[in-house]
């Protein structure tokens, strides 16, 4: 019988091994709620499936969508388009004075991201450009809700 168990606790062992490897590593699902991102994203909350490889191999472009730990508040994740990369020149509008344009050049192992919905984003407008290492993931594909189901551009 303990040798039963045994196996059965190496087998589970070894099965949660796998998954948090694939969870923090490969892939994982992730929840976006907010205004920040229509139309892409739902205000109510949309479930994303997130990879962990192309941030770690340098490979996120603009237009990307990312979830980056909120540099603000470090227990937050959220969800922003990548608009520019190191040395990139980048445009800007503060949307609340709509006659004010900047413009800033993203600094070296930064990304400069802001959300889809630019009258109601917090986000590299405000706090600047953030750290590359800021990265969760890069957002492929929405899951949830039905309608929405399929790759995000």
């Amino acid at each position: 019988m303990w040798r039963a168990v045994a196996t059965e606790a190496k087998h589970m062992a070894k099965f949660l091994g796998v998954l948090h490897l694939t969870h923090s590593y490969l892939l994982s699902a992730s929840i976006g709620v907010g205004p920040s991102m229509l139309p892409t994203l739902n205000v109510s909350g949309d479930i994303m499936l997130e990879e962990h490889v192309s941030h770690r191999l340098g490979r996120i472009v603009p237009g990307d969508v990312v979830i980056v730990q909120s540099p603000d508040d470090p227990k937050r994740m959220v969800v922003k388009r990548v608009l520019g990369l190191e040395g990139d020149k980048v445009a800007f509008f503060d949307p609340h004075r709509i006659f004010r344009h900047s413009s800033a050049v993203v600094p070296k192992g930064h990304v400069w991201i802001q959300g889809d919905n630019v009258y109601n984003s917090h986000d590299s407008r405000s706090h600047g450009p953030v750290p590359y290492g800021l990265i969760h993931g890069r957002v492929f594909f929405k899951v949830w809700p039905p309608d929405g189901f399929g790759f995000i551009r």
